[in-house]
């Protein structure tokens, strides 16, 4: 049972990627106010919780429903959080696109601090995968819940002590973390949109028609 949560506590931790959520939280949140950080930070967390929330009770019904392999998600995923470190590794300091979002908060946390820094399509299908209703009862998809709670805990824990990080190099030395860490999410990306097509061209996908 406890190896079993290990393994559980792990695979949500590398999908979610609590690390890799700093960089971007960082450079979307650069030059606001403290109390708007936090607020960012909050909203983004409880997003991306409703969000996984969501997929655990009906996110197989759904894919099932509509015939979509969970690959496909990885493939979308993957180009998206690609767009997002191309425009970190080349976009301006501010761009007005930026300055325009910053009048609303909940914009900037549902995208892309919650959607797909921290509830990435692969923290999606593990949920789903690790809440299989094939396999899994309803205490152990309970287990499984309150583990991904926990990580997401400690998510929220480490996007405060990023405010702390961020007054200590200002703005410039956000700015270049912004594009270093662009080009360690773009690898990333390309490794999701990879792993993706590869997966699904290697497993029987079910035809659409």
């Amino acid at each position: 049972m406890f190896d079993s949560l290990v393994v559980q506590f792990v695979v949500l931790w590398a999908v979610i990627d609590p690390i890799g959520s700093i960089p971007v939280y960082l450079a979307k949140t650069s030059g606001l106010a403290l109390e708007d950080r936090k607020k960012i930070a909050r909203n983004a967390i409880l997003i991306s919780f409703g969000i996984l929330f969501f997929f655990l009770i009906s996110g197989q019904l759904l894919l099932e429903a509509m015939q979509i392999p969970l690959s496909a998600f990885q493939i979308a995923g993957g180009l998206v959080l690609l767009i997002f470190a191309l425009m970190m590794i080349f976009g301006e300091s501010k761009p007005e696109h930026e300055i325009k979002m910053r009048t609303n908060i909940n914009e900037l946390a549902v995208y892309p601090l919650a959607v797909p820094s921290i509830a990435s399509p692969g923290a999606m299908m593990a949920i789903v995968l690790l809440t299989d209703n094939h396999r899994f009862n309803f205490v152990e998809q309970s287990v499984t819940a309150g583990i991904m709670a926990l990580v997401l805990f400690i998510t929220y824990i480490l996007l405060m002590l990023a405010n702390r990080v961020q007054h200590l190099i200002g703005n410039s030395g956000a700015a270049i973390i912004s594009r270093v860490m662009g080009l360690i999410l773009a690898s990333v990306a390309v490794n999701n949109l990879l792993v993706g097509i590869r997966d699904f061209f290697t497993q029987q996908v079910t035809p659409l028609s």
